[in-house]
């Protein structure tokens, strides 16, 4: 109510972190902006197929080292049954983009602030991947010989990636650190969580619990990669002001009024009424 005030009198329209809506064409724009930079931003790694295969070297052995589940006992689980696995592929493929269009979507008309909120979140958090892919190429585990996995999405279908990696021009297959689809997921599951009142809000969180079986499953990426991920999300979301923290300069209050001086009775001072004076 105070929000509608303030703009009927004037003084200010309503702003995204007090509910209002950011304009539509503007957003639209900035999304697109930002996928674009991303997706041919990946493509500046393309050309380190040597350091990428050296780096998941690196990051395999240190899961060993840490004790971390075998990604192949994941995979396992979902070879058991071929239409299991070529759902787990089709998730991967389908879902990614589509879930989080949707997400943002639907808080840009329900939950504007939010809405504010999340794209700045998601904005900070592929920034930060896409640094993290250039300065450090990584192979998935499909690409590995000597993880034993299998390249279920070109074994079974669908998929979304060239034969060759290494001539992949729509995609660089060597980006896996972090995982953008868990990480992408995470912050789908925390913002409805965050926008929402309902006590299913909670069941969100099986939306990456599935990503993350998925991205492992399929050797698309290693656990380190979901792990990268979520630190990055982490950080974001302390640098994000939340929609409950407004960083919005309050409006200005109105003029005080001045309280008009009282006339003095002439009781009170022992004036003679003018009336009375002959």
């Amino acid at each position: 109510m105070a929000t509608r005030i303030r703009g009927a009198r004037g003084l200010r329209p309503a702003s995204p972190a007090e509910g209002g809506r950011p304009p539509l064409l503007r957003e639209l724009l900035l999304v697109t902006g930002l996928f674009l930079v991303y997706k041919f931003g990946r493509l500046l790694a393309n050309g380190h197929e040597p350091r990428a295969f050296r780096n998941a070297d690196l990051v395999w052995d240190a899961e060993r080292a840490l004790h971390f589940p075998g990604e192949g006992a994941v995979q396992q689980l979902l070879l058991h049954a071929e239409p299991l696995i070529r759902a787990a592929n089709t998730y991967y493929a389908a879902v990614h983009f589509p879930a989080t269009i949707a997400f943002l979507a639907w808080l840009y008309w329900r939950r504007p602030a939010h809405y504010v909120w999340s794209r700045r979140v998601l904005a900070l958090v592929t920034g930060a991947a896409l640094a993290l892919h250039i300065l450090i190429p990584l192979a998935p585990p499909r690409l590995l010989a000597g993880s034993g996995l299998v390249d279920t999405a070109r074994v079974y279908g669908p998929s979304v990636y060239g034969a060759v990696p290494e001539t992949d021009s729509m995609a660089n297959q060597f980006a896996a650190m972090p995982s953008l689809h868990f990480g992408w997921a995470l912050m789908v599951a925390i913002g409805l969580i965050a926008a929402t009142r309902s006590p299913l809000r909670w069941w969100w969180l099986l939306h990456p619990a599935i990503t993350l079986l998925v991205i492992v499953g399929t050797a698309n990426h290693y656990w380190l990669d979901a792990l990268a991920a979520a630190v990055l999300l982490g950080f974001a979301l302390l640098v994000v002001p939340s929609p409950g923290q407004s960083t919005a300069t309050p409006a200005a209050p109105d003029a005080p009024r001045v309280p008009r001086p009282r006339r003095e009775s002439a009781a009170g001072t022992g004036a003679v009424p003018a009336g009375a004076r002959r």
